[in-house]
């Protein structure tokens, strides 16, 4: 109980980050671009490579807009990738029906991110009064239901089973880097702001959240829509990454593949999605030569991380003590006091 007044104990100085609070993070950002950007030019990173690196983008932002669904306020959702469908299909069709222009681009990315979240407003208010497993089913359900929608929709609309196809590849490096750094700064301003402090309270206790003031229903409903606009921006990004979209793509297993990353990162820890997201996609990378083996292996893979992060037996509690920062930390301090 403690822990959770924690929360409240600073709340006038729960204001959102200013720029000398996010300088030393954007300066990292840009050094990451420019390194990339170099090695792109310099022909280090091949055309196949660099799609590498627009899907470890696009990743992230899912990572990070679903952590701040399940990870931050705690709600289990299993329906990200209904919401990622929906700004696909948006952006897909106004590029393709529409115009193709750079404006008309950044139009379609953001219109799919607000459909989708408006969509995620109208299904949160009667859904996010669940809790737990409750709540998990529900959304896999209505997961579901988008992606079975999408498919029997007129095929002259939006493609049917067969899905879009010709869609102008308008996610370049650049636009898929500034949209991740975007919500990064987004999702970590929110953390640090009022709401985010409301949204860990309702993670760590809803009835004594509630007791202290916190509107439970409005912190739900607000994290889930800033989640699913996130959601909406990646599956926009996604439809001109590929150029082609099923409804197929947008199945149970791409949802849990979204929430691997949150989980493997950690909940509620925004620099570790984007480490969990690198570590999985070089993973999956790796193990595809390995077709008929591949989800076998990464099934494999990913139990084993999950023991060394997780697992409470004395061996991987020994060798997380092993190489932990702190601990590291501690031994080079001690070190430098004997000498």
């Amino acid at each position: 109980m403690m822990k959770f007044f924690d929360f409240f104990k600073k709340k006038d100085e729960s204001k959102i980050s200013g720029l000398s609070d996010n300088l030393p993070t954007l300066l990292i950002f840009i050094a990451a671009y420019v390194i990339i950007k170099l090695l792109i030019v310099v022909g280090i990173i091949s055309p196949f490579y660099e799609t590498v690196v627009l899907k470890l983008c696009i990743d992230i932002i899912l990572g990070l807009g679903l952590n701040l669904i399940t990870g931050i306020t705690g709600q289990f959702s299993l329906g990200h990738a209904g919401f990622m469908a929906i700004g696909a299909y948006t952006s897909a069709l106004m590029t393709l029906r529409i115009s193709s222009s750079p404006v008309m681009i950044i139009l379609a990315v953001i219109l799919g991110g607000i459909l989708s979240g408006f969509l995620g407003f109208l299904i949160g208010i009667p859904t996010l009064r669940l809790r737990g497993d409750y709540l998990a089913i529900a959304t896999l359900g209505l997961g579901e239901i988008i992606k079975i929608v999408i498919q029997n929709v007129d095929q002259t609309i939006l493609g049917g089973a067969a899905g879009l196809s010709s869609i102008p590849l308008y996610s370049s490096f650049e636009f898929c880097f500034i949209c991740m750094v975007i919500c990064y700064f987004v999702i970590t301003n929110v953390l640090k702001s009022s709401f985010g402090r409301a949204c860990i309270s309702v993670r760590e206790d809803e009835i004594a959240s509630e007791s202290m003031g916190v509107n439970v229903t409005k912190a739900k409903i607000l994290a889930f829509i800033i989640g699913t606009f996130f959601a909406g921006v990646a599956g926009a990004l996604y439809s001109g990454y590929v150029g082609v979209i099923q409804p197929k793509n947008f199945g149970f297993m791409k949802s849990i593949d979204i929430l691997m990353i949150v989980v493997l990162g950690g909940l509620g820890n925004i620099n570790g999605t984007i480490i969990a997201a690198f570590i999985l996609n070089i993973v999956s990378f790796a193990l595809q030569d390995f077709a008929e083996l591949r989800m076998i292996l990464y099934s494999l893979l990913l139990i084993a991380i999950m023991l060394i992060k997780s697992g409470e037996t004395p061996f991987f509690v020994k060798l997380r003590e092993m190489f932990s920062i702190e601990n590291m930390k501690k031994k080079l301090n001690s070190r430098k006091a004997e000498e």
